[in-house]
């Protein structure tokens, strides 16, 4: 199941109380107080792995929390800090606040980390309020308690090209010839249920092993978009985000005597859906593709689109993925195309640095505590 939204609520660890403790034994004159410190609380990361590619998990499991700070102990032992939790998320996730709406995180490289929740800070133990006027404390801190928030995570496949077009337009087909990838593939509309992905070679070679050398990139075939997708209409509102993600749109237009929709005006529908949903795809390089073309024997609509896309300054390329016609060169294109588009670089996959929190906020500095805790 291709799962892109959850919402998920996550909790850090709350910090460890301080201990009131004394030290009385028989060979050690000065004893005094001994009482340890609590033990941080575990915080919460997000992680984004590579080998994910759904959010499935967070669909029944929703609540996550981190492990707490132990209380301290006598003998000034501090309490034991509760472990990190680190929850991986698809590479490609961005997360936003529930509550706010405020973007935390874009996960877009392999191995990044974002700290989600930060783990409560541990209280001080007796030890520390032991002066030479009062000697005998018996007061505590209490621990702070861990970071809460709801979170909402939202998927946006990384793919370097984008097949869009209206239902039946060729796109599953396309990428079940030039890929590895076998969507569902059948004569109705909505065939496509969920987006797929397919890595293709762009000059097919093999080197040493077996192993694939040249030029690949990665495409995406996006359920079929109809009019009024923007608005919800049929299934283009899930998946016109992921469209986002990608750096090069392949439009295909069914030109097929079976079609009888007017290319141009399919073109312009999908490119209408496309812009009404954001200003962003329509920078985007695009490439027009007819399809169908062993099943076209009147070539007037198909000459008419050429034209039309020769006018807007458009690639054109026309093919039959059935028999093959046209779909290397196409590859190729595309190929070319993915050259002279650079890539956005992405974050460090490194660990991100520590965020400001509540719990961050509202501990005091070591010369600035609160009234502590009087142990009756």
């Amino acid at each position: 199941m291709f799962v892109d939204e959850a919402k998920i609520f996550v909790k850090a660890g709350n910090g460890g109380n301080g201990c009131v403790a004394f030290r009385r034994e028989k060979f050690v004159p000065r004893g005094g107080p001994s009482g340890g410190d609590g033990g941080n609380g575990g915080s919460i990361y997000l992680g984004a792995n590579p080998n994910d590619n759904t959010l499935l998990r967070y669909r029944y499991n929703r609540e996550f929390k981190a492990e707490r700070g132990r209380h301290g102990e006598g003998s000034n032992c501090t309490g034991h800090s509760g472990a990190d939790l680190i929850l991986q998320v698809p590479v490609g996730t961005l997360v936003f606040d529930d509550q706010s709406g405020e973007t935390i995180a874009d996960l877009a490289a392999p191995g990044q980390r974002v700290l989600i929740a930060h783990g409560g800070r541990g209280g001080r133990g007796n030890q520390h309020f032991a002066k030479p006027w009062h000697q005998a404390p018996r007061e505590h801190e209490e621990g702070f308690p861990g970071e809460e928030r709801h979170l909402r995570l939202e998927l946006k496949l990384l793919a370097d090209v984008g097949l869009v077009g209206f239902p039946n337009a060729g796109k599953s087909t396309l990428i079940s010839v030039i890929s590895a990838a076998r969507p569902k593939i059948a004569s109705y509309p909505f065939t496509t249920l969920e987006p797929n992905l397919g890595v293709v070679n762009a000059d097919g070679g093999t080197g040493a092993h077996g192993t694939d050398v040249g030029r690949t990139f990665v495409v995406a075939d996006l359920p079929g978009l109809i009019e009024g997708a923007h608005q919800g209409a049929g299934l283009g509102i899930r998946f016109l985000r992921h469209v986002e993600r990608t750096r090069l749109l392949v439009h295909l237009v069914d030109t097929s005597d079976a079609n009888a929709d007017d290319p141009i005006h399919s073109f312009e529908v999908i490119s209408g859906e496309l812009a009404a949903f954001s200003e962003s795809l329509t920078l985007k390089p695009m490439i027009v593709v007819a399809t169908k073309l062993d099943v076209t024997t009147d070539r007037a609509r198909l000459e008419a689109l050429r034209d039309f896309c020769g006018r807007q300054n458009l690639e054109f390329h026309s093919i039959s993925a059935v028999i093959g016609e046209g779909v290397k060169h196409l590859v190729r294109s595309i190929a070319d195309a993915l050259d002279k588009i650079p890539r956005a670089a992405p974050d460090s996959p490194s660990e991100a640095p520590r965020r400001s929190s509540a719990s961050d906020e509202d501990a005091p500095k070591l010369d600035s505590w609160p009234a502590p805790v009087k142990d009756s």
